[in-house]
């Protein structure tokens, strides 16, 4: 017998170094430490607690989205429909309500509903038809637009829904998804719980259930997914799901902190959404990513929308910044997935 020992590979030792350079988030949190220290300096009112607050909730306003479009691409995946998704469970919600003259509970849970079967509809037909996602979802974009737009001016005869802030249960569902709290003083509004928590369930399904490794295994290569026994069109039905749970949060918060709703909003925010998860690691190509990237992503554009306003610069530039960042962040991500990749 050979005296030669063979050391399992996965019983080695990591080194915290080696574990560092292979999280997904590192490059975007880089990122953010750089975009903060910036602010902090150009902007004297930016340290300020209250300053602080108005970024959290603007990057919640982004991350509540932000999270579950992550999981898709990871799951090598895009919705472009997620933006006007989120306008479209407030309608529902809405109108529901105000045409019923019901409890503004009705109308929420029916929005829940509703919303949950047009993501179960995008990940059928993907499942379906074999069509790209791109093409899957810009179809329910275009049709959730005219939609919107189409109901609301035919129920509302304007384009946008009646107040409800008459009804009742309307103060109990403002609390739960638009709520005000206040801590020390300073006011934080409950999206920036929902964002957090969404965070966690997300994080831990991830990495710590088995429905996380099928949606790596699926953004890797689903094909060899399959072959090993992973439910390829269950997961990516979940994962669209997840997408319109994140919208209907999105939309109820949207409904609730101005009781109307304008029929347009919503078109564009979905490219908003993928930026910040590409800002926060996740990749185009899908199989790689994580669920605290696209929070310090979405952190990123917080501080970024914000800041450039506690600054008194010109709005304007805005859009350049962010398209800025993008290219930076995903070079950075890539530079770091290389050197992580290296030190295997």
């Amino acid at each position: 017998m050979s005296a030669t020992t063979t050391t399992d590979e996965r019983l080695l030792r990591t080194s915290p170094l080696r574990r560092l350079l292979g999280r997904p988030e590192l490059g975007s949190v880089v990122g953010a430490l750089a975009v903060f220290v910036f602010f902090a300096f150009a902007a004297d009112s930016f340290l300020r607690a209250s300053s602080l607050s108005t970024v959290l909730y603007a990057s919640s306003t982004i991350g509540i989205m932000a999270v579950p479009v992550a999981l898709l691409m990871i799951g090598g995946e895009f919705d472009l429909s997620a933006g006007v998704l989120v306008t479209s469970s407030a309608l529902i919600s809405s109108m529901f309500s105000y045409q019923m003259t019901a409890n503004v509970w009705v109308g929420v849970g029916v929005s829940l509903l509703a919303t949950l079967a047009i993501g179960a509809f995008n990940g059928f037909m993907l499942a379906r038809t074999g069509l790209p996602s791109f093409i899957i979802t810009l179809g329910t974009f275009l049709m959730l637009t005219g939609m919107n737009l189409g109901f609301t001016k035919l129920i509302s005869e304007t384009v946008s829904t009646k107040t409800i802030a008459d009804m009742e249960g309307f103060p109990a569902a403002r609390d739960v998804f638009a709520s005000t709290l206040t801590i020390g003083g300073v006011d934080f509004k409950v999206t920036i719980l929902w964002w957090f928590a969404l965070v966690a369930v997300a994080s831990w399904i991830l990495l710590r259930t088995r429905a996380g490794n099928w949606i790596f295994a699926v953004g890797g290569n689903k094909d060899a997914a399959r072959a090993v026994g992973v439910p390829v069109t269950a997961t990516k039905i979940g994962l669209y799901m997840g997408v319109a749970f994140g919208a209907w949060i999105a939309g109820q918060h949207l409904l609730f902190s101005y009781d109307v709703v304008q029929s347009g909003e919503g078109v564009g925010n979905e490219l908003i959404y993928i930026i910040a998860a590409v800002i926060g690691g996740c990749l185009i190509t899908g199989g790689y990513g994580s669920a605290v990237g696209s929070a310090v992503g979405a952190f990123i554009f917080g501080m970024t929308s914000k800041g450039i306003v506690f600054a008194e610069w010109n709005p304007d530039w805005f859009k350049f910044f962010l398209g800025a960042m993008l290219l930076l962040a995903t070079l950075l991500n890539a530079w770091v997935r290389k050197r992580a990749e290296a030190t295997k």
